[in-house]
This record gives structure tokens, C-alpha cells and sequence, in this order.
């Protein structure tokens, strides 16, 4: 599979890291790239299972649905995409592992797929830039989260 995937050390537990990731309401908050968020169906636990997105990206703004699977929470979270404007296909996962004392590795793969084809090299570009961007915009917001509580 051609996807793109980035690591980066976290310092806090992978299960605030996993919090942080699954908390969909907050992502306006932090995640630089997502302007709305709506979570349209949960699972028996509660977890977002069915989540709605507006985000900017590849200079609009696009729209797009995905659906969580949560059988290897809290180490794992994946998603499958199952509607997007300009997107066929937006699947990823987040991968925690620990590290140490409250040090943990965050692997984020995606793979993405326009509606219409785009060269590989610009592609797996674009990916990067938004494994990348949600990676580092992940570090900041679980850093200052432990940092500052209220925040």
C-alpha cells in the first residue's frame, strides 16, 4: 500500500495521547487544518464511531466522513473513509506506543486518494505534509494539555 507514515515523541502516556486523538470535539482547537467537526453516530462505549469533518486542504475546503474502529484501543485507532467531496479514500491509524516514563512514540499513517488522479510524487507529497502538520499540531496540543491542565 502506498501511504505515507511519520513517528514523533510525545511526552505524556500513550493513553492521554489516545484521549487527546479521540476527543473530535477539541480538534478546532488545535488540529490547524480542521474548521467543523460533528460526530454522527457512537459506539456501544460511548467512542466517536462516525465522524463528520470540514477541513481546508489542497487550497478549499473539503468535506469528508469517517469511521473509527476501536478493537485495539488505546494502542490503536484506525479509520476507514466513507464519504469526502474530493477525497475516494482517506484511511489512516494512529499507532502509541510507550516509551518510557511518560514518553511515547505516535506513528500516524494515511492513505489518501483524490477523485481525481493526481501524479504519485504530488501526492505522496501531500500526504506527508498532512501526516506532518497532524503530528506536530498532536505534540502541541498533548504537551500543553500536561503542561497546563485548563488549556
Amino acid at each position: 500500500m502506498d501511504s505515507a507514515k511519520e513517528k514523533v515523541i510525545i511526552r505524556a502516556t500513550p493513553l492521554e495521547c489516545y484521549r487527546v486523538v479521540t476527543d473530535f470535539a477539541s480538534y478546532t482547537n488545535w488540529a490547524s487544518d480542521i474548521k467543523a467537526v460533528r460526530v454522527l453516530e457512537s459506539d456501544e462505549l460511548s467512542r466517536p464511531k462516525v465522524v463528520t469533518f470540514r477541513a481546508g486542504a489542497f487550497g478549499r475546503s473539503t468535506s469528508y466522513t469517517l469511521e473509527y474502529d476501536y478493537s485495539q484501543a488505546p494502542s490503536v485507532v484506525t479509520w476507514r473513509q466513507t464519504e469526502g467531496d474530493i477525497t475516494s479514500k482517506l484511511d489512516g491509524a494512529y499507532r502509541f506506543s510507550q516509551l518510557g516514563d511518560s514518553q511515547t512514540e505516535v506513528e500516524y499513517e494515511l492513505d489518501a486518494e483524490l477523485i481525481v488522479p493526481i501524479p504519485g510524487f504530488i501526492k505522496r507529497r501531500a500526504e506527508s505534509k498532512i501526516v506532518h502538520t497532524a503530528l506536530e499540531d498532536l505534540k502541541s496540543r498533548v504537551e500543553g494539555l500536561i503542561t497546563h491542565p485548563q488549556g
